[in-house]
Parts: C-alpha cells; structure tokens; sequence
C-alpha cells in the first residue's frame, strides 16, 4: 500500500467511487436479506481489488463466493448484483424480468446509482461526485449528503499507535540475546553456536478522545461521534477512551462499543446531557484529568482534542490544564474544523491558551481531513 493509500485510510486498489459503489451493493444485498457481515463485504473488497471492477464476470463471482453463506442466497444475490451493476443484465445470461426489491430500489436512488441518464460512465461519474464530497465541509452539507457520507465512514480504518516496551522477544535481528546463545552453546558440548538475537516488543498505546459537543460544535458533532466509534471498533479493545465536553464532562466509550454505528451515535446522545450547550474546556479538562487521566487513562496515550477553541470559561484555568494533560499524556493533537480554510487564523482564546502545549494543530471538517488525522495519530 502506498504512503497516499494509507493517509486515505481506505482499501487499496480502488479509487474513492469504486470503494462507495461497492460497499454500497453490500448494503443492498444485506438490506434485501442476504446476512452481509462487515467481515464477508471487506472480503469482497479485497477480492475485486485482484479480479479488477472492469472485468464484470471476476466481480459477480467474487461476490457469490464472499457474500453469500448458502444456497438460498443466491437466488436474492443475482438480482440485487443485477438491479445494482447491471441494470438488470446479468453477466451470466439474458436479462431478468423480476422487478427490483423496494430496499434495493431505495439504495440505488440514494447513491445515485441508477439509471446512467445518458452518461458515458456512470462509474467515473458517481466516483468524482464522491471525491468531491470527501472534501466538502461537513458543517455545510445537507441531510442527504451527511447520508450519503455516513456510508464511507465504514472505509476508514483508524490503527492504534505503538510504543516500545522494556520486554524482549526474539527476532531475527537487533542486539545479541546473550542468554539463548550461551544455552545454545551449552547444548552443543561448547561447541560455537548459532547467534541469537532479540528485539524489544511494540505495544499499542491508548487512545483518548475529548469531543467539544458545544453549540459551536454542534454541525460537526455527528461526524466526530462516527469517527470516535471508528476508532472504538477498529483498535483493541479497551484501548480507546471517548468522552464529550461542553459545560460537563461525559464519557461515551460504552456506548459507541456498539458495533453498528447508527445505533452507537443514538446511544451516545441518550447518554450527553449538553448537546449545543457552551464551553468550558478548562473546567472539563481539570475533570477529565483529576477523575481519569492522572489515574492513568491519559498517561503515556496520544490524546486528541476535538474543539474549535471558542472558551467562555477562564483561559488561563485552560492553559494550565493543557499543560497539566501535556505533561501526562505521549502526545496531544488537537482537531479544529476551521483550520485549512481561507483566512483562518488561531486568534480564538481557546486556541492561544492551548497552542503551546499541543504537539499537532490539524484539521477536521470533512472525511478527508479524518482519514490524514487517523495517519497522525498512528504515528504519533
């Protein structure tokens, strides 16, 4: 996988429209019936990354033989991949006179996937008009383009960071493991053996995520929940905290442990009770770290901040809590939807009080920007 590839945080070998279309024919295919597990579409993904999407026949049967668990979905499997890729020829025979399931019907007009309208390439199209919603600010987008979104966040694939330990284990170089070889040794009468050599081990480091759920916040809020509970199912668990900050402190991770994501974000509103409320980060954050990060939750972890930095509390409370958490914490990046656009200056009070204990100021406003934060914090 390239250093592009992996910044993007998406499967390899696709571009961005190609990844849409076909995680949205696994949607289809589980909304008609057929039990489509994120496990099985991730395999078809990967295996039409080596058949190739242009080669319709490879792409048919790596589908019936990832996505389908028996005999009795094959039948529902050859009319959605029709409805979907085809417009009702399959690549198998003549074309098919069922009608298409509702579901399938109702997917197609929402990823505008249906009839190409005289469009040379429907798939060029639609992959475009996905690009270009990856860098669309999610502030700025309408209900069905937040939709539409929502399915790409499945597509990203956030890694925990490692850290080095003071345990050894044996490899292939790195320092001489002293000990095996002399018991090597020692085996062979004395006689010269074989090097043995030993490395330190790598563990993952915790993550933490301190989401601004603040009415300045607010048109991001959704998108951040996703993100956060991207990072909750795809990293070890037990290793990723999320909480919400506003004018109190709470602690979502349970909540977003859900797997399906819908479900997650709707758990994780019942539980925040300052939804579009104002800010407080200096109060929370003295919360956050007497209650969870001085008793470990925060120590040695790369530590995200999700803000733009609006404070109506005292700014000086903020800075020394920011100096508090740096000091704690392996690394602290901090989020803002502002940064990259045209003019923006960190002139926010907020921003001032915090910027000289972050070691990352990135942006955060579309699916674009999360996929190079989910780099920054790998590696951080």
């Amino acid at each position: 996988m390239t250093t592009a590839e992996r910044r993007q945080g998406l499967v390899p070998g696709f571009h961005h429209g190609a990844d849409e279309l076909l995680l949205g024919f696994t949607r289809a295919l589980r909304a008609s019936g057929v039990p489509v597990t994120m496990d099985r579409a991730q395999s078809y993904l990967a295996a039409v990354a080596v058949v190739g999407l242009d080669d319709r026949r490879a792409t048919y049967w790596a589908g019936r033989a990832t996505l389908c668990s028996g005999p009795d979905d094959l039948d529902r499997y050859d009319q959605v991949f029709s409805a979907w890729f085809l417009g009702d020829e399959t690549p198998n025979g003549p074309k098919r006179s069922e009608p298409r399931p509702p579901q399938v019907q109702a997917a197609l007009e929402e990823m505008g996937a249906g009839e190409s309208q005289g469009e040379d390439d429907p798939l060029r199209a639609r992959a475009s008009d996905v690009e270009v919603l990856r860098h669309r600010d999610i502030g700025a987008m309408s209900a069905h383009d937040r939709a539409r979104m929502a399915l790409l966040f499945d597509l990203l694939r956030p890694r925990s960071p490692g850290r080095r330990t003071r345990r050894r284990s044996p490899w292939h170089r790195g320092e001489i493991d002293a000990e095996r070889t002399m018991r090597r040794t020692l085996q062979r009468m004395g006689e010269p053996a074989e090097i043995a050599w030993r490395r330190r081990t790598t563990r993952p480091r915790r993550i933490v995520l301190l989401i601004d759920v603040s009415g300045s916040m607010s048109p991001y809020a959704d998108a951040l929940l996703r993100l956060a509970h991207r990072f909750e199912v795809s990293t070890r668990p037990g290793l990723t905290e999320v909480f919400t900050v506003g004018t109190r402190l709470t602690r979502v991770t349970r909540a977003l442990r859900v797997r399906d994501a819908d479900q997650a974000i709707i758990a994780a509103g019942r539980t925040v009770p300052d939804w579009s409320g104002g800010t407080r980060l200096g109060e929370t954050l003295q919360i956050f770290l007497d209650r969870w990060g001085q008793r470990g939750c925060a120590r040695g972890a790369v530590v995200v901040v999700f803000s733009d930095g609006w404070e109506r509390g005292d700014t000086d409370l903020l800075r020394e809590q920011m100096r508090r958490l740096h000091g704690l914490a392996h690394s602290v990046v901090w989020v803002n939807p502002h940064v990259g656009k045209a003019g923006y200056q960190p002139v926010q009070q907020g921003i001032v009080a915090a910027l000289d204990h972050v070691d990352h100021f990135v942006a955060g406003h579309s699916l674009a920007t999360f996929a190079e934060l989910i780099e920054v914090v790998a590696d951080a």
